[in-house]
């Protein structure tokens, strides 16, 4: 009976102990993050998250608005549709490899041509950040935060921005057209295109914001891994504080 006693006293100061230092560390952390904050101006964190966003984005626009931007960039190059993918071997076995390839490229074309307005579409959503976003965006630890800030609050206007731009250049390109010749080619084999192939500007304006967001990333990447490098002094004082 004592022994069973003893081993019950031992299991209840394991657990306090092991609350308490939980509670210590919790509380370390808090501390951390008060220290850092008063460290720094809430208008500062702000703006450092906001040129952050910004800079993301420029690059992001520079990179894939500009001739082969998805095209040459493997992270971001548009494939023909997951459902589409027999129906390529099968034209590719049938000598119309060219074919797949132009329709290949002008799907990234239209994305090329649809990644610029992003930029203004971005004033609109930094100006929904508010102090309490940008440092939960700034001691979030998570490396793409302030991506993800910028996703939730604007995709659905990118996406609405995006379409017709792509819908505008794939009429113009005749991209449609052979797209349905390319099915037309394909014979029996067209029977197994699945839903992602069905709606091709849509497909093409998904993957567009999809690359846009990752490039963005990339570069918030950067900028977290190697604030004192940045050129700009607001972005090494912000994203320095995490150093």
């Amino acid at each position: 009976m004592r022994l069973i006693k003893l081993s019950i006293i031992t299991a209840l100061f394991s657990l306090i102990f092991s609350t308490v230092g939980f509670a210590q560390t919790q509380t370390s952390k808090r501390r951390t993050t008060t220290k850092r904050t008063n460290d720094i101006s809430n208008y500062d964190i702000s703006l450092g998250l906001k040129a952050a966003l910004t800079k993301g984005v420029r690059f992001a626009v520079d990179d894939l608005g500009r001739k082969n931007g998805f095209l040459e960039n493997p992270e971001v190059k548009i494939p023909l549709p997951k459902s589409l993918k027999n129906l390529e071997k099968g034209l590719r076995f049938a000598g119309q490899g060219e074919r797949v390839d132009s329709f290949v490229e002008s799907m990234n074309r239209a994305a090329e041509n649809a990644v610029p307005v992003a930029v203004d579409v971005f004033v609109g959503s930094i100006k929904q950040m508010t102090f309490t976003d940008a440092k939960n965006i700034l001691f979030s630890g998570e490396d793409d935060a302030a991506t993800q800030f910028f996703r939730r609050t604007s995709e659905d206007t990118l996406r609405s921005k995006f379409r017709p731009i792509v819908e505008d250049f794939t009429s113009e390109v005749g991209v449609t057209q052979q797209y349905k010749q390319m099915v037309d080619k394909a014979g029996f084999m067209a029977m197994f295109i699945g839903d992602d192939a069905k709606d091709l500007d849509g497909y093409v304006t998904d993957k567009a914001l999809d690359g846009l967001f990752y490039m963005v990333a990339q570069e918030e990447k950067k900028i977290r891994k190697d604030p004192i490098g940045q050129t700009s002094k607001i972005l090494r004082k912000v994203f320095g504080i995490l150093k």
